[in-house]
């Protein structure tokens, strides 16, 4: 058993307050102001350090994509054919990135590894935990999602190869008919055929996992609700620079917006609106948000700095820490687990110096399952993760 003493500690489902959590084989025993440590138990002073849940990346391309490495060595896009619904992220994922060790460095204890956005359809994504060396123990949901992209890229990569899709018009008729044909496949008699595709498209249309859709513009994430209306799919926005400006309709048919990456620059058409103001945006029209950082598009550990920026913009904090924790795991169907700190939940905490909205302040320790995983070490100014093998 490991006691967690004298810490502020930050549930996110609850109200703050100083005191004691409890863990007990690998999940939350008890927390509160008043609990009594037990006899024999590991104690840890947090000496008034915050403690808070392990904060979740829902959109990043870890393992597939490592950073300073270009080619071959990517294994982000599959772009040979615009439907590619049935590959699946967690076929590429390297533990060792150490882009892992990154995540850790910045409180970070789960992710959604997503396949890129060059095709139509562009596979099954995977939600992780960022400290393993088998990648079946890192597993949290496989697959947690489809993605699918509409705009610029997926009509710049088949544009090119002068195939469709080299429009938005283009993009749409290969997400539609795709799903037409899953429809199709789905209303055959049982035993049907084996067909990877078809099973891929046929989870989403059963409502079992979402379509995440990469979309930016306006007009973009409006094509995506109409999709989604016409096959009646459970919808996620990837990114969604641009979805402030019909943010009300997102809220009213209940569709979250994984927002991000916000430390970029506006280096495609597409990214015109982009701005650390758009969350706060989003969030006043009722839409529930999660920030991204679409690692390695911006370095993962910069993930509580969007917040930090989001907040000073005019998101609410609570929000904002929401959007870090318990929102991006409902999204990705993991609250019963992760995202908030409560009795029986996954005890995937993390102690920081001080406020984690502060710039100055940094995660000290990090454990998953109740195991340390990261340890801060001041007078080094080093970080420490514990071994993978």
């Amino acid at each position: 058993m490991l006691a967690i003493t004298n810490a502020r500690v930050v549930p996110i489902g609850g109200e703050e307050f100083t005191g004691t959590l409890l863990v007990e084989g690998g999940r939350i025993l008890a927390l509160g102001a008043s609990v009594q440590v037990p006899d024999g138990a590991d104690v840890l002073d947090a000496k008034g350090q915050w403690l808070l849940p392990g904060f979740i990346d829902a959109h990043v391309h870890l393992g597939m994509h490592p950073e300073g490495e270009v080619g071959s060595t990517s294994d982000v896009n599959e772009m040979t054919d615009p439907v590619m619904a049935a590959v699946r992220a967690i076929d590429a994922v390297d533990p060792f990135d150490p882009g892992f060790d990154d995540a850790l460095a910045g409180g970070i204890t789960a992710v959604n590894v997503n396949p890129g956005s060059g095709n139509p359809i562009g596979g099954l994504a995977v939600a992780l935990h960022t400290h393993g060396r088998y990648i079946e123990e890192m597993v949290l949901r496989s697959p947690s999602g489809l993605k699918s992209a509409l705009g610029e890229n997926p009509k710049r990569v088949y544009g090119e190869k002068k195939q469709t899709p080299s429009t938005r018009l283009g993009t749409a008729l290969v997400i539609r008919q795709a799903f037409m044909e899953a429809q199709n496949w789905m209303a055959k008699p049982e035993p049907r055929p084996r067909d990877a595709q078809m099973e891929a498209l046929a989870m989403v249309l059963r409502r079992e996992i979402p379509l995440r859709q990469h979309c930016h513009r306006a007009d973009d994430v409006a094509t995506a609700l109409r999709l989604a209306g016409e096959f009646g799919y459970e919808l996620v926005i990837d990114h969604g620079t641009e979805a402030h400006v019909i943010g009300d309709v997102l809220a009213a048919r209940g569709v979250p917006v994984l927002i991000g990456p916000l430390f970029t620059t506006k280096s495609k058409p597409e990214l015109r609106g982009r701005s650390i103001a758009n969350p706060a945006k989003l969030a006043a029209a009722g839409v529930e948000i999660s920030l991204i950082t679409d690692h390695p598009v911006v370095p993962i550990n910069f993930l509580v700095h969007q917040a930090t920026f989001a907040v000073k913009e005019g998101l609410d904090r609570r929000t904002a820490l929401r959007s870090l924790t318990l929102n991006p795991a409902k999204v990705l169907g993991l609250d019963g687990r992760i995202g908030s700190l409560a009795v029986g939940k996954d005890a995937d905490l993390v102690l920081w110096s001080g406020d984690p909205l502060d710039v100055m302040q940094r995660a000290v320790k990090v454990f998953i399952g109740g195991k340390p995983v990261y340890t801060y070490d001041a007078v080094s100014r080093q970080g420490t993760v514990a071994s993978r093998v």
